[in-house]
């Protein structure tokens, strides 16, 4: 199964000021990517933070939420489109798999990205950088140390000020 980190951050490195920010400052030309990624793939992996700061499920898609309590999030669950997971990076790899998904889209937040690195799982990386800067708070794997290769393979404008970065991760 191919694992893609998809994230956006600033021109500076920070995917949010603090956990709790939802992407309303990503242009829309990130977002229309997004959702054409998510889709491609039909699975979205969050962390809890991330799901509850988007507020939502995305539709047409699995959205697989992370969580050390998915006994909490019961009544909210609707199989197929919105289940909530308690696993290793590898367990979410498993469980997938076996629902036939050749890939998903890791969509945060950053300790959930930071996990599924250190288990060496990503295949990809997706990186789009928007013209701002926010000075402080949050990159995209909340500090841990990593040590991991890239191979840039695509690089393109989405529109005037904004660059989409295409990564294959060096196993």
């Amino acid at each position: 199964m191919k694992i893609i980190l998809m994230m956006v951050a600033t021109a500076d490195g920070i995917i949010a000021r603090d956990r709790k920010q939802n992407v309303d400052w990503s242009s829309k030309e990130d977002k229309k990517l997004f959702v054409e990624e998510t889709k491609k793939s039909g699975a979205v992996i969050f962390g809890e933070n991330t799901y509850q700061a988007i507020g939502r499920h995305l539709p047409n898609r699995l959205n697989l939420v992370l969580t050390m309590k998915p006994e909490k999030y019961r009544e909210r669950e609707i199989k197929g489109e919105l289940e909530f997971f308690k696993g290793s990076p590898l367990e979410v790899v498993q469980y997938l798999t076996a629902k036939g998904f050749a890939s998903a889209v890791l969509g945060g937040g950053a300790g959930t990205n930071a996990q599924f690195l250190k288990a060496n799982i990503v295949d990809e990386l997706i990186l789009t950088i928007e013209p701002k800067l926010f000075g402080q708070g949050m990159n995209f794997t909340e500090g841990e140390e990593l040590d991991i290769n890239l191979c840039l393979t695509e690089c393109r404008q989405l529109n005037t000020n904004t660059v989409m970065l295409r990564y294959k991760i060096i196993k």
